[in-house]
């Protein structure tokens, strides 16, 4: 049987939540206008512009739909080309910056000081992608709608080594050091940080975005 299609806009009119009817899970869109504010005043700062070949403009990401942003962008690398992101990651003027910040400030320090090697990759597990959260039918449209997350599965090292998310944090101790300074170090940067010590679903990722939240404005679990 083919599911509807249709989100739900709380307070307002029902809009169409995906592109085309197919058996996807449907998702709740909230009215946020400050989603598109912080974009616009992102892209008016000049902090985040199109770089080619690490960071390049994104026509747009399927739409016409609910998702997506104003004006995407793919990031295939950051820290000035240093650490490469496989495969690119899509997402919006805002991530774009936290990315590289974390890349050149979290990232690579913490990898020199546990591992004593420099990191030239992170494994992109998801990025983009007009979904509900957690795939769960019903529930509000995931971040990774919004283009305002990505989920990390691994750091690939100057050596070609890979720290896996799913087997380093019980790994060997320094694996286990330094996945624990990443998570704890991206809580600085990114509103929203959950790992395997958060619950099964993420097991082997960390999901990073820049959501709003009520309270200290901060998740990190």
């Amino acid at each position: 049987m083919v599911r509807s299609c249709v989100g739900v806009v709380l307070g307002v009119l029902p809009v169409l939540a995906l592109a085309a009817c197919s058996t996807a899970p449907s998702f709740v869109v909230r009215d946020e206008p400050w989603r598109a504010e912080e974009e616009r005043a992102c892209l008016a700062s000049g902090q985040v512009h199109e770089a080619p070949p690490f960071v390049t403009v994104r026509a747009s990401l399927g739409g016409p739909s609910v998702c997506g942003a104003l004006r995407p962008f793919a990031v295939s690398a950051t820290a000035g080309g240093t650490v490469a992101f496989e495969p690119p990651a899509l997402v919006g003027c805002q991530m774009v910056h936290a990315l590289d910040y974390w890349a050149q400030r979290v990232v690579v320090p913490a990898a020199r000081r546990y591992l004593r090697a420099d990191v030239v990759g992170v494994t992109v597990a998801g990025s983009y992608s007009c979904r509900p959260m957690n795939g769960v039918d019903g529930a509000l449209l995931s971040e990774h709608g919004h283009a305002n997350a990505v989920d990390v599965s691994g750091f690939v090292l100057g050596n070609g080594s890979v720290v896996k998310v799913r087997s380093g944090w019980s790994g060997s101790p320094v694996e286990q050091n330094f996945l624990r300074a990443v998570h704890d170090g991206s809580c600085r940067v990114f509103t929203t940080v959950l790992g395997p010590g958060y619950d099964g679903l993420h097991h082997d990722h960390f999901h990073l975005d820049l959501a709003r939240h009520t309270g200290d404005g901060r998740i990190c679990k």
